[in-house]
């Protein structure tokens, strides 16, 4: 019944206009998502030492509540269904103080490491087996075009085995960070950066290493 109120407020200019067996579409692709969202807790227990138990991670960890809420949130948004995904959201927003937006596309082996203040944009695209830290954001370059920019690519794609560091920033919708990459604490990024690389600020200046060619100096970098 919900479902169908919502379709009363489509915008008529969207792309197709919501279904209105979206419920039944929504409980269709709950299995998926539970079994995405089995990945996301190994990659947390994998991930994180701190981590005692399986069952801590899924009760007590502030990010599984807001990936669990923005992956439901996600089919919701595939649907076109409006309002709805993006109250779900903003919810799990002031409750985690994750705020990840229903359009974003995040796949498996998720993990926020403590998780405060990151923040994805719609059209941000994360690959598998990525980890961010606390105040990572992926946000568009500008929003000055404003609704002319609706549609449009606007945050960032995180390839497979990114890993990104507390503070950092990735902005652009053109700005790619390459597989395996990992992106060091208080950085800005507003360009892509090739895969299998280390970027992080020496002396006030943004540097950017080959994994593969710079031996066991970043060892400790890897995920």
């Amino acid at each position: 019944m919900r479902f169908a109120r919502a379709c009363a407020y489509a915008n008529p200019a969207a792309r197709r206009p919501p279904h209105r067996s979206s419920s039944a579409s929504f409980l269709k692709r709950i299995p998926e998502v539970r079994a995405l969202l089995r990945t996301d807790v190994e990659a947390a227990f994998q991930g994180d030492p701190a981590a005692s138990t399986v069952d801590e991670i899924i009760l007590a960890y502030p990010y599984i509540e807001a990936v669990a809420i923005q992956r439901m949130a996600h089919v919701l948004y595939k649907l076109c269904l409006p309002l709805i995904p993006r109250i779900m959201t903003e919810w799990a927003h002031s409750r985690t103080g994750i705020d990840i937006h229903p359009g974003a596309q995040i796949g498996s082996h998720f993990f926020i490491d403590h998780g405060t203040g990151v923040v994805i944009g719609e059209t941000a695209e994360i690959g598998r087996h990525v980890k961010l830290y606390q105040g990572v954001a992926l946000i568009a370059r500008s929003l000055a075009g404003g609704q002319a920019l609706k549609g449009k690519k606007r945050h960032p794609t995180l390839e497979d085995r990114v890993t990104i560091y507390a503070g950092t920033t990735v902005m652009g919708g053109d700005t790619v960070i390459g597989a395996g990459s990992t992106i060091g604490a208080n950085v800005s990024v507003t360009h892509s950066i090739p895969a299998r690389s280390l970027a992080y600020h020496e002396d006030r200046q943004l540097t950017i290493l080959d994994k593969d060619k710079r031996g066991g100096a970043v060892d400790d970098w890897m995920i």
